[in-house]
């Protein structure tokens, strides 16, 4: 036999590895590995033992054996009960299977003798040594086990190779990360791969040690809060006080019992209620239960008011609390009449819309005061969530009820007059749209049974009266407004603005600054200047803020002058609130070619709009200036091509279209201008520019118009006629199908104007346009009142 093999018997480890110099006991079971032990007890009591590698497998073969394993030498036998044996070995040298020789009774195989590499380069060697031996020695400290010896050992040993092989044995690592350290015979390598193994493992070991201290504080916080509760309730035992807990589900069943709740809730808040009874105090599911039984005692599931429909009062306190609005008044009067008749709550829903400022909210808050209700409101001005409305699941973190169910708790009652304001400014999102969770809400229908995603029981708002209000209808969901009647509520006319500056915004800008009507007086002459030079706007918002700008100086007036009292004058107005800001355009002074007075509706109210035409030499060009729209665009083309089809009627060249051409300009060039009423403006002034005959001053008007000439209706006619009087107009040309709406024109100003009725151009043109005498056959199909 070769000197550098041996015969040895051979053990197959499981799960394990052997360095050499490393000591190590371990049980043999296996019938082979025991007659191996044996055998090597009567033969130098030497033995190779390699590890398997797969662990599980009972009866290797040679395919699943490691080939470099470990000489050792057996230390120890001991016998243990159930025929097995605990051996103790020391690791010797290195060695790699090189045939295997017999598998029965045992398994003996011819075993090469392994020697390390040395490395030539003795520094590097030291290097990694040092290395390895501070990161060894913060591994033992990290480490949960205890290597009481392993640095002793270290630094007794100087050999490089068995510097490794001893660090090596105290790792715990996986066997095949250990196999790969027995296996690398260059030392130099070996040291290299060691290094990196400990890093690695020095990482995961920070990282369980970071793990483990957050988990035994938690543990240590937890095991302190319960010690301490625990303490606290033997304190209150021994003092005979009641536990809190025990104490608020006491409370919480008085209050169920006094609540009177319908069936439903009651049974949802006894089911809560015995979840809290089962969970801790301090568990989050406690927390949860309490805020719900919370909810579901404070709403008014049977609390209401009662009504008192008394027509004659609704009406004092309309009449009180606002000046005008004659028509809204009276539509609410007629729904709270057959609300009294009916003795139903059914009906429709009541929209209030108009420009900023009319007094909407202020009209909802008086029918609350008139029917003796409590009002609540809620404005819907940016919500785009449809759980503002119905709420979130109670599943969620933070969830709460939504506002339609937080309005009627805060309401206290469960016939409130509810007010959604500016329902035209909701949107959606991809959170869901909230017009169709209102759809509900404004069911009368549907709404007895209205169910909230927090509460998930039905909440009666059958009783409710539901008011609405906007801006415009254009952005309200048609489904939406479909549930609702609309009631406009329209700009007030400079005689109510006086009336209401007078009798409402005055005494109550007086009170706010704390000032005795009697110091601070008014004159009717600057109550005027204040709302034709310093206000333009449909409601009275910045009327409000110019009265109490103006009462502001002239208290400073008097505290600076120590004036007993201030008489506020036009002379003062100008002096408090400097240059004038706004001015209405009058109407021209003379009878001129191509200037008509056209008059026009915008979000403040009435407006005068001059249209100018001039006819000149070209190639029958039209030209359109003044910023306009395209339907003011389209009126215009659409007045040219009745022109043109009607030229012998008006004695217009019936060649103009193409040796003349035709500008029209609306003045205010930098002021965006469009709407439907603008057609027969825009024919009078065409048909006066190309005719040289003047267009009445006296004279403004209103209306659009078809290609066959007859005009169409328009709206906001109030407000035109409004803007006609202050500019100076005595007569005014409308469509004859508003013929209806003169009625809601203030008998003041309707006194104090002509109207009159057009059903074709050509009534409009014969009185605009001086000179009455028209070519061609006119159907006079006209009225004036």
């Amino acid at each position: 036999m070769d000197k550098t093999t041996k015969l040895l018997p051979l053990i197959p480890l499981r799960g394990m590895n052997i360095f050499p110099y490393m000591v190590l006991h371990f049980d043999v079971g296996r019938e082979k590995s025991i007659l191996a032990l044996e055998n090597a007890m009567l033969n130098n009591q030497e033995i190779f033992l390699v590890s398997q590698k797969v662990s599980k497998i009972e009866e290797p073969e040679e395919k699943d054996i490691y080939e470099i394993g470990t000489i050792c030498n057996v230390k120890q036998i001991l016998k243990l009960p159930g025929d097995s044996i605990r051996v103790l070995v020391e690791g010797m040298q290195r060695g790699k299977i090189s045939e295997y020789k017999d598998k029965e009774p045992f398994v003996s195989v011819e075993v090469e003798l392994i020697y390390d590499e040395q490395s030539t380069d003795d520094k590097k060697c030291k290097a990694y040594i040092r290395l390895i031996d501070k990161a060894f020695e913060e591994y033992i400290n990290l480490s949960v086990n205890s290597f009481p010896d392993a640095l002793f050992s270290l630094e007794e040993t100087e050999e490089p190779g068995r510097y490794c092989d001893i660090v090596s044995s105290y790792l715990i690592l996986k066997p095949q990360t250990k196999q790969e350290l027995l296996e690398i015979l260059d030392v130099t390598k070996r040291l290299e791969k060691l290094l990196l193994i400990l890093k690695n493992e020095l990482e995961v070991l920070k990282i369980e040690k970071k793990i483990g201290t957050k988990v035994k504080d938690k543990i240590d916080k937890i095991q302190k809060e319960y010690y301490l509760r625990e303490q606290v309730k033997a304190i209150q035992e021994e003092l005979g006080e009641d536990d809190e807990n025990k104490k608020e589900i006491i409370e919480y069943e008085i209050k169920i019992k006094k609540a009177k709740l319908p069936k439903e809730p009651k049974e949802k808040a006894n089911y809560e209620l015995n979840r809290l009874k089962s969970s801790g105090n301090y568990s989050a599911e406690s927390g949860v239960s309490k805020s719900y039984l919370d909810w579901i005692l404070a709403l008014p599931w049977n609390k209401s008011t009662k009504d008192n429909i008394d027509i004659s009062k609704a009406r004092e306190v309309f009449d009180k609390e606002h000046y005008g609005l004659e028509d809204v008044k009276e539509r609410i009067i007629e729904y709270l009449a057959v609300k009294k008749i009916s003795k139903t709550l059914k009906g429709p829903i009541l929209c209030l819309v108009g420009p900023p400022g009319v007094g909407k909210t202020s009209i909802a808050k008086s029918v609350a005061n008139a029917l003796n209700r409590n009002f609540v409101r809620m404005s819907l001005g940016g919500v785009k969530d449809e759980a503002e409305i119905r709420g979130h699941r109670k599943t969620y973190v933070g969830a709460i009820p939504g506002r339609i169910i937080y309005a009627m708790k805060q309401a206290g009652s469960k016939n409130p007059l509810f007010l959604l304001d500016e329902i035209d400014k909701m949107s959606g999102d991809i959170k869901g749209d909230p017009a169709d969770a209102l759809l509900e809400v404004l069911d009368s229908e549907q709404n007895a049974s209205f169910r909230d995603h927090y509460l998930e029981l039905d909440f009666d708002l059958s009783k409710v009266l539901f008011i609405t209000t906007a801006n415009k209808l254009d952005t309200i969901p048609r489904a939406l407004l479909d549930r609702m009647e609309v009631i406009e509520v329209s700009g007030y006319t400079s005689e109510e603005k006086f009336h209401i500056a007078k009798n409402h915004i005055i005494p109550k800008m007086l009170k706010e600054h704390n000032m005795d009507d009697s110091k601070i007086t008014f004159s009717d002459n600057s109550i005027t200047c204040i709302i034709e030079n310093y206000t333009r706007e449909s409601g009275v918002r910045s009327l409000e803020r110019q009265i109490a700008s103006v009462i502001r100086k002239a208290i400073t007036e008097m505290v600076e002058k120590n004036k007993k009292s201030v008489n506020v004058t036009a002379s003062h107005v100008k002096r408090y609130l400097g240059a004038v800001m706004f001015t209405y355009d009058k109407a021209e002074t003379e009878d001129k070619v191509g200037v008509v007075t056209g008059l026009a509706w915008t979000e403040v109210g009435g407006v005068t709009l001059p249209v100018e035409a001039s006819a000149m030499e070209g190639t029958g060009k039209l030209e359109l200036t003044g910023q306009l729209g395209d339907v003011m665009k389209e009126s215009a083309k659409a007045g040219y091509s009745y022109v043109r089809a009607n030229a012998f009627k008006y004695n217009i060249d019936k060649d103009f279209y193409k040796n003349k051409d035709i500008h029209i300009h609306v003045p205010e060039g930098s002021v965006p201008k469009d709407g439907p009423s603008a057609g027969v403006t825009m024919i009078t002034a065409m048909v006066s520019a190309l005719t040289n005959r003047k267009v009445r001053h006296n004279v403004a008007m209103t209306g659009e118009i078809t290609l066959t000439g007859r005009v169409l209706p328009i709206g906001g006619l109030k407000e035109k006629s409004l803007a006609a009087y202050r500019a100076g107009v005595d007569t005014i040309i409308i469509p004859c199908e508003n013929e209806k709406d003169t009625e809601k024109i203030p008998k003041s100003i309707k006194d104090k104007l002509k109207f009159i009725f057009a059903s074709k151009v050509e009534n409009v043109l014969e009185h605009a346009l001086l000179e009455n005498t028209l070519n061609g056959e006119i159907n006079n199909g006209d009225k004036t009142i």
